[in-house]
């Protein structure tokens, strides 16, 4: 198995980006403002040979886990739901219109969190129905779901089911008593088994599993204990989060005991026990923290070098533009990003006043684009072609800087670098995200400002 020297690990440990986006969040301002998404609209619903991807944020869960990093309300009210529902339908409409008559149909429709589950299941059903009637899907589309077992029912999966979902994504986090404790988090395996039964019953052609690995009192021992339960469910997918500790940002991770936590060092190991666990049982590592049985579609991609990442994590369904509904959600349209309103209360009475709920954004310019394809491809593919970018001779003039950065890493053995491109090592796999630092022309101005780092640690 791949190891790291703790030299070398405090090195590299250090904030860094996670790029779900380039240029990252911080980088977007608040300037970016409902005309602007209008505009990118209306662009783009003039590309009818096109396909959009679509994501709903549903921010509500139950009760707050302590690790979370996620735009989340706390609430047990159901009324909110229907009222969610209702705002969320309006605002697609609001879309609609501006998007025009257009022939463009979704590919990749996907629900996040929070908590998706929070919706009764009815609501469920009326949501993705009323989606669907206004933003149409490709034949063989996927269709996925993020759910908390916790929350979860029989009823739901069978709505789900029916209406046409057919990947889900389970948290789990970890299964040891002690651990799920400190997080606020208590879940035993036989709910989130019989979940997966449930699912697979039902006719869920995919199920993954969620774990986080730098929470408190994760030792190798019981990590090797959940590794195990995971095991026995057989998922197709597994992704293995490193724990993103932003208290700064987060306030209520500060509940759980930070001398509990792992270090760098201790972290890694955990993260070589998952590596060794989910490759034993027929699983490949086919990206930053994901991890896909060697017959799903994921690695097949993978391996022709056709892996795709977006918001909503890796796919095989490329599609360039995504429309993102309800609080705080980011979308991807017409070479911008865009995100909504945070605050359900404000983003309501900007939707009911028949606005677009947007808060800020960022449009790309062609560097960014030019960036953006460079770190997609040492993220999904684990190597850079220059003949993908202009290149040999073209590539060293416009990433001089960044190649003398890689130099550094190609001598502490985190890839190679020829006259054809560079190759991401085993090591460097483990390190992706200061690869692609290299390549970040915005990151030296915003690593941190006076509320703390932006971003959580790459270890």
């Amino acid at each position: 198995m791949v190891t790291i020297d703790r030299e070398l690990l405090e090195r590299y440990d250090r904030p860094g980006p996670r790029y779900t986006s380039y240029p990252t969040a911080p980088v977007w301002a608040d300037s970016f403002g409902p005309k602007d998404y209008e505009a990118r609209l209306a662009a783009a619903g003039r590309r009818d040979e096109e396909p959009f991807s679509l994501y709903v944020h549903i921010p509500y869960c139950e009760s707050m886990c302590w690790y979370c990093a996620c735009s989340v309300v706390v609430s047990k009210d159901p009324e909110k739901a229907r009222r969610y529902v209702d705002t969320v339908l309006q605002e697609a409409d609001i879309v609609s219109r501006h998007l025009g008559e257009t022939g463009r149909r979704i590919l990749q429709h996907h629900w996040g969190g929070g908590t998706p589950t929070f919706l009764p299941p009815a609501e469920c059903r009326r949501l993705f129905v009323g989606l669907c009637e206004r933003f149409p899907l490709e034949p063989g589309a996927e269709v996925s779901i993020e759910v908390d077992p916790r929350v979860t029912t029989r009823e739901h999966l069978e709505v789900l089911a029916e209406v046409g979902f057919h990947r889900i994504s389970m948290g789990v986090q970890d299964f040891d008593p002690e651990v799920q404790e400190a997080i606020n988090r208590v879940q035993s395996f036989e709910t989130t088994s019989k979940l997966v039964e449930d699912a697979r019953a039902l006719g869920f052609d995919s199920v993954n599993l969620d774990l986080v690995y730098g929470l408190p009192y994760q030792g190798e021992k019981s990590f090797t204990r959940t590794l195990e339960l995971v095991g026995e469910m057989q998922p197709d997918r597994v992704a293995c989060y490193s724990y993103a500790h932003v208290p700064w940002l987060k306030k209520h991770q500060k509940l759980m005991p930070e001398s509990a936590m792992p270090t760098g060092e201790q972290k890694q190991a955990l993260f070589r026990l998952a590596l060794e666990a989910l490759i034993g049982a027929d699983m490949e590592p086919i990206g930053m923290d994901h991890f896909a049985r060697s017959t799903d579609e994921l690695c097949t991609a993978a391996h022709a070098g056709s892996l795709h990442r977006n918001f909503m994590g890796y796919t095989t369904r490329v599609a360039e533009d995504m429309l993102s509904f309800g609080v705080t959600s980011i979308g991807e349209v017409d070479g911008a990003f865009m995100q909504n309103i945070k605050d359900v209360k404000t983003w309501r009475q900007s939707v009911e006043n028949g606005e677009l709920p947007t808060h800020r954004g960022h449009r790309r310019s062609e560097d960014d684009h030019r960036r953006r394809r460079i770190i997609l491809d040492l993220m999904c593919r684990f190597r850079l072609d220059y003949a993908d970018h202009g290149g040999r001779e073209m590539f060293k003039q416009r990433y001089a800087d960044a190649l003398e950065r890689l130099q550094v890493m190609a001598s502490d053995g985190l890839l190679s670098i020829s006259d054809d491109g560079l190759m991401v090592s085993e090591t460097g796999k483990l390190l992706i995200r200061n690869l692609a630092m290299a390549f970040d022309a915005y990151l030296p101005g915003q690593q941190s400002d006076d509320e703390g780092p932006k971003f959580s640690r790459t270890v």
